[in-house]
């Protein structure tokens, strides 16, 4: 077990680029992944590594070395996938990525009552508004609002998401009420924008009586974190385009009003991805079961 604990530290050493990264994704501190490395150098009788002070990247032995370790470690987890389909009985890690707002609201407090259920199971869950790539960070399943394009993955949805366009009274008091989708473009709105690097082209679809209609908005600042958009729509900043499970609190506690709910946004997806060779690992399926029986999105 300690010759497979180092090769998975050394393959995700080459993946996240550095001793420490590779540990913290594994669960263990420096000294210990930088052991585990050089055990498997000694082991090997070569080096595995090219180190400087400020880089770390896989010699030429290192790379061949990386391809087979991955193939090595995909069979030893498709014959642990096997073994345990036959009990059905779901055990080992689960490594869950989620928007901050739907992990955060939806997934974050489902994971105690699954594992309590399922004690054999850990649940580790990394929460983040960008774009996520679950073979390259080492992750089972990635649940999402919204409309994937990596078709490598297999979807499922969970259930159709509504969702608001809402601002502070405050904010509405100061700039007015929009009557019509167009007024959103006014100058004298502040529409609050999600955005990431390499985000694509930033638009809001409401529903109208002719149809989807796409508005090109705009707003004096943006951000990456969902949280933050609504912070700043509860300071009166401006209008935020949010799912309705996000702000449903402060829509009850009157801290954010609805706006132009004869045209509101359409609803959205919320589902998860996960790789095709994870089907038959019972615990990733009985994880998306479980959270597709409790899960609530609809505020």
């Amino acid at each position: 077990m300690a010759y497979l604990e180092s090769l998975r530290v050394f393959t995700r050493v080459v993946e996240l680029g550095s001793i420490t990264s590779g540990g913290r994704d594994l669960r263990l501190t420096p000294a210990v992944a930088s052991k585990r490395i050089k055990e498997l150098e000694k082991h090997l009788g070569v080096r595995l590594f090219n180190r400087t002070t400020r880089s770390l990247t896989p010699t030429e032995v290192g790379k061949v070395f990386y391809d087979y370790a991955v193939k090595a470690l995909e069979s030893i987890e498709d014959a642990e996938m096997a073994v345990a389909s036959f009990s059905d009985t779901p055990h080992g890690v689960i490594r869950v990525t989620a928007p901050l707002g739907a992990g955060r609201r939806i997934i974050a407090p489902l994971v105690p009552r699954f594992v309590e259920l399922y004690p054999a199971t850990e649940v580790h869950m990394r929460l983040s508004d960008r774009k996520v790539d679950l073979m390259a960070d080492g992750l089972d399943l990635a649940f999402f609002i919204g409309t994937p394009q990596d078709s490598n993955l297999k979807l499922r949805k969970i259930s159709d998401c509504p969702r608001v366009l809402c601002a502070s009274p405050e904010y509405l008091k100061k700039h007015g009420t929009p009557q019509t989708p167009d007024d959103l473009l006014s100058e004298d709105h502040n529409c609050l924008l999600l955005r990431y690097p390499r985000s694509p082209e930033y638009f809001w679809v409401l529903q109208t009586p002719d149809g989807p209609r796409k508005l090109q908005v705009a707003g004096k600042f943006d951000a990456d974190h969902g949280d933050v958009l609504t912070d700043w729509a509860l300071s009166g900043y401006g209008i935020v385009n949010k799912p309705r499970f996000d702000v449903a609190q402060h829509l009850e506690s009157g801290r954010l009003v609805e706006v132009l709910t004869h045209t509101p946004p359409p609803p959205t997806m919320f589902g998860c991805l996960y790789p095709h060779r994870r089907l038959q690992d019972p615990k990733i399926r009985h994880f998306v079961d479980f959270v597709i029986r409790h899960a609530d999105v609809s505020g």
